[in-house]
């Protein structure tokens, strides 16, 4: 169950399940809740299978480019890092999100489910690297199974938070936003520093 806990969290985090449901919202405010509910689906769906083809393909990519877990679990360690910082300090990147030029063009297109809502606001470049890390450190084929019940879980999730996006943001306003975002922040951040620690060590670069 550790585990799972550390996905859930790193990917609640990674994927924003907080935060797509005020852009979410701003995006689709003249649609009907009919096609919210499809843009919402399609979107899940989509973003479920781009991070499972990196959850399965996870180390055959790592291969092809010659990059080792030790590697990886540093790098991700400081991107995650850097995610939580904005977090914290309520600053937008697009680690989690996306840029102002990516939501000018989601503005003028039609359906948003692809487009920015599976990629990148959920399927973004944190939460592919956080797939990646969690399952290449998976010690187990029972571990790995956890991390891929929780990326389930996670987009379940925002797939019910996308349905109910407009009532949360009238219920916690902008506010209760920055707490929910800043205190998944401050975890994401520790959690961020072990795998650097745990990537320096695997490294072998300390000795020992």
């Amino acid at each position: 169950m550790n585990t799972f806990l550390v996905a859930f969290a790193t990917l609640f985090a990674t994927v924003g399940v907080a935060d797509i449901a005020f852009i979410f919202a701003a995006l689709t405010k003249d649609n009907t809740p009919a096609q919210r509910r499809i843009f919402a689906t399609r979107g899940v769906l989509v973003a479920l299978a781009i991070l499972l083809f990196f959850a399965v393909l996870g180390n055959a990519i790592l291969d092809l480019f010659g990059i080792t877990i030790p590697a990886l679990r540093t790098a991700g360690g400081v991107l995650l890092l850097l995610i939580a910082i904005d977090m914290v300090f309520a600053r937008h990147s697009g680690g989690t999100g996306t840029t102002s030029e990516e939501e000018l063009e989601a503005r003028q297109s039609q359906d948003i489910s692809v487009f920015p809502l599976a990629m990148p606001l959920m399927a973004g470049p944190g939460a592919i690297s956080a797939v990646i890390l969690l399952t290449t450190g998976a010690k187990s084929d029972f571990e790995f199974w956890l991390v891929l019940a929780a990326i389930v879980v996670i987009l379940a999730l925002c797939w019910l938070t996308l349905l109910i996006a407009i009532p949360i943001q009238r219920l916690l306003g902008l506010t209760g936003l920055s707490v929910v975002s800043r205190i998944v922040g401050i975890l994401l951040a520790a959690l961020a520093v072990q795998f650097v620690f745990d990537g320096i060590k695997a490294s072998g670069l300390l000795g020992g």
